[in-house]
């Protein structure tokens, strides 16, 4: 095992800079407000009555996380789209969100044409791309952004410029000093697990050695439940490991009772629970219940609490957390975190079929 107190190592390993990616994302976050400040919005978007935020992969977190977010408050039902058609549901009455961080993601082209037929209220976040194109030629308004990274690695742009769009149509509340929050959560998090931090004091290269060798299985509820999955696809991408996802109190009624077999997998899973002060009273309870029933099967079992006060700040802490844990995790496997060369694979398959 690599020693992840080796600066050196670890740019040798990270060609790509990563880690300077994860690190920005405080700043990403500052940026991507600043942006969506400006984007102007037809009136008659505040008079829709549902949402569909349409992605994929890193541009489709971003809904996932806002949908967890602005369920408290919102009234109307948001939908996190991932395909090449549209629900049946929508209609001149929908808003629909393309977000494709290239503007080339086929099943996002495919699903805003969909969309634009059904003549729906129509919005764009993206680089650049056919996406924006489109959404020129049809006079769609579009919000771009530039930012040099991987889809996932621009996470801030694909969850605050939403955060900013719901905001300015007065679907959810003023979400300025929760940002400001967040934001510094996020600055103050890293003095405790940068790079710089050694392992013994750092508690993401701690976790990251535990799960090396292992296949985490990440738990959350509430707003968490989001930030758990964004867990498992950043495992998948950076870490190039398997990884999955479940959800509280969803789990307790099937997950629980497959703990059992097979026997010999037991010693290889590390379920990581994301916990929050803000959780539902009876969600604690079945954390703890829960972790009572791993231990009885032999089944490893760690918490990280998110930081910060308001569900904003826990959100970004959490996944900030999450991002060194699969960046250490990536160093340990020895793998440079940022290419994904089986999806460019498969990609070039899908175009020559």
């Amino acid at each position: 095992m690599i020693d992840l107190d080796n600066r050196t190592l670890l740019r040798e390993i990270d060609l790509n800079d990563m880690l300077d990616r994860i690190a920005e994302l405080p700043q990403q976050c500052r940026d991507a407000w600043t942006n969506v400040q400006d984007l102007e919005l037809p009136p008659g978007y505040r008079q829709v009555n549902s949402i569909v935020i349409s992605g994929m992969g890193g541009s489709a977190i971003g809904g996932d996380l806002l949908r967890a977010l602005a369920e408290p408050e919102c009234v109307l039902p948001i939908v996190t789209n991932r395909d090449y058609t549209m629900p049946a549901f929508v209609n001149a009455k929908t808003l629909v969100i393309a977000s494709s961080y290239s503007g080339n993601t086929e099943e996002t082209l495919a699903a805003f044409e969909e969309a634009s037929k059904r003549g729906a209220a129509l919005l764009v976040i993206t680089t650049n791309g056919k996406l924006a194109q489109r959404a020129r030629e049809l006079g769609t308004p579009l919000l771009t952004f530039d930012y040099k990274s991987q889809p996932r690695a621009a996470l801030g742009y694909s969850l605050v410029s939403l955060i900013g769009i719901m905001q300015k149509l007065g679907f959810i509340g003023d979400k300025t000093a929760d940002l400001e929050e967040a934001i510094a959560v996020m600055k103050t998090l890293q003095q405790e697990i940068g790079e710089t931090v050694p392992t013994a004091e750092n508690p993401a290269k701690q976790l990251a050695k535990r799960l090396c060798g292992h296949l985490p299985v990440i738990y959350g509820a509430g707003f968490l439940a989001e930030v758990a999955h964004r867990w498992k696809t950043q495992f998948n991408e950076n870490s190039k490991g398997w990884g999955f996802f479940e959800a509280l109190p969803e789990l307790n009624h099937n997950a629980v009772v497959g703990y059992q077999f097979p026997e010999e997998l037991a010693e290889k899973v590390v379920v990581v629970m994301l916990t929050s002060s803000l959780d539902h009273p009876r969600h604690k309870v079945r954390f703890q219940v829960t972790q009572e029933i791993l231990a009885k099967q032999g089944v490893a079992c760690e918490t990280v609490e998110a930081h910060g006060k308001s569900p904003l700040a826990q959100m970004l802490s959490a996944v900030h957390f999450g991002d060194y844990v699969s960046y250490y995790l990536a160093m340990l496997y020895e793998v440079d975190p940022t290419p994904v060369e089986v999806i460019h694979y498969l990609k070039k398959r899908l175009a020559q079929l």
